[in-house]
């Protein structure tokens, strides 16, 4: 039996939240995925904003996987499903999952996009009632969608006059000026009436295709909202429990108010974290034994480094070299549930890496053979810094 804290808790370590995260994040060998799908739900959603790192994140969980089989899931089987929602960020979830997702997370998106976009039009001066104007360019929006079937965003911003208005973001040399159709299909994203589709180009490509949900995919009647955010955080406390609240509020991008209302509707245990309370459900107490030594390179903004946060258990003194300034996860090296180093790829194809601890001979040779690996999954792609910065390990190994 572990031992009880003083508070009477029990105190699950480091390093059994590390076993955890081995096995059920589908890291561990003798604890893969069968499919591309059952990866995603080993860790609730793959991160999808980078489409680079969908797919890669499914393939380090998945045995004898490749590109191909995660763009099937996508876009012909269509098991996978990409979402906006927790964080306002997009997510690849089983098809099964995202109503949850959306009744759960994406409201809270769609109701701040909403907003985002009323302030943006009446600051390109646009006047009159700025509701009815959204209004009639979402009809025209979704009329266009329809019709094509598939749309890029450039292609809808040429259907209508009210798609094609610009807006500006930024100032200075930042300014961008997206026209309303981009602003939309965000929105709509959220609201869950449209979803991204096939890019243009590879597996790496973010130039999406876009359409109607219920043309592309049946999600079925989407669960109520007090059922939705309780099977989000029962899922996600599967996945990365035991955590704090703050771990489950920051992941979803919920407010306190919601997180401790989907917590409430859960049989769980108060248990010690990192000296934190922290809470796992009622039926996952017991403890975990470590399976077989394991390593990874998981990409950048793979769940498994943005899952918590307070990530000390697995991150250790090394955020400042492997994440970027705003708190995204670069490439890194896992050994064993732990960070221990980053990787990325140099401009001629080759997967380097940099170790920051010492993880001894065997580990080192597995992780070697993991970067070789890569290079050749790779091949003639070549992966870039979307949706965050370059870390500083990154920087030194592509000089």
């Amino acid at each position: 039996m572990a031992d009880a804290t003083l508070s009477g808790m029990r105190e699950i370590s480091g390093a059994e939240r590390r076993a955890r995260l081995g096995r059920r994040h589908a890291l561990a060998g003798g604890h893969q995925a069968e499919s591309v799908v059952d990866a995603a739900r080993a860790v609730v959603a793959l991160h999808g904003t980078d489409p680079a790192t969908t797919v890669l994140s499914a393939l380090a969980r998945t045995r004898d996987a490749a590109p191909a089989d995660v763009e099937r899931a996508l876009y012909d089987d269509r098991d996978l499903v990409r979402v906006l929602a927790m964080r306002r960020t997009v997510f690849a979830v089983p098809h099964d999952f995202a109503g949850v997702c959306f009744a759960g997370a994406s409201d809270v998106v769609a109701k701040e996009q909403r907003r985002m976009l009323l302030k943006l039009l009446g600051e390109a001066g646009i006047t009159g009632d700025l509701e009815d104007w959204v209004e009639r360019a979402e009809q025209a929006a979704l009329s266009a969608i329809e019709a094509a079937g598939e749309i890029t965003s450039a292609e809808l911003s040429q259907a209508d006059p009210l798609l094609a208005t610009r807006l500006r973001l930024g100032t200075g040399k930042f300014v961008a000026t997206p026209t309303v159709a981009s602003r939309l299909l965000t929105l709509l994203s959220a609201e869950g009436s449209v979803v991204r589709t096939r890019p243009r180009g590879g597996w790496t490509s973010t130039q999406f295709r876009w359409a109607a949900t219920a043309s592309w995919c049946d999600l079925g009647e989407p669960p109520d909202h007090a059922t939705a955010i309780t099977e989000l955080a029962r899922q996600w406390l599967r996945a990365y429990g035991p955590a704090t609240l703050d771990d489950l509020l920051w992941w979803t991008g919920w407010t306190k108010t919601r997180t401790r209302a989907a917590v409430a509707a859960l049989d769980t245990v108060e248990v010690e974290v990192d000296g934190r309370p922290g809470l796992v459900l009622a039926d996952d107490v017991d403890p975990v034994e470590a399976p077989e030594p394991w390593v990874a390179l998981l990409p950048a903004l793979d769940p498994s480094s943005m899952g918590w946060k307070h990530r000390d258990f697995v991150l250790g003194p090394h955020r400042e070299r492997l994440f970027d300034v705003n708190g995204n996860a670069g490439p890194t090296v896992w050994v064993d549930g732990r960070i221990v180093g980053g990787w990325a790829q140099r401009d001629h194809g080759e997967v380097a890496f940099t170790l920051l601890q010492d993880i001894g001979a065997e580990a080192t040779a597995a992780v070697e053979k993991r970067a070789a690996d890569l290079t050749a999954l790779l091949g003639d792609v070549r992966l870039k810094a979307r949706a965050r910065g370059w870390t500083d390990v990154e920087r030194e190994l592509r000089a």
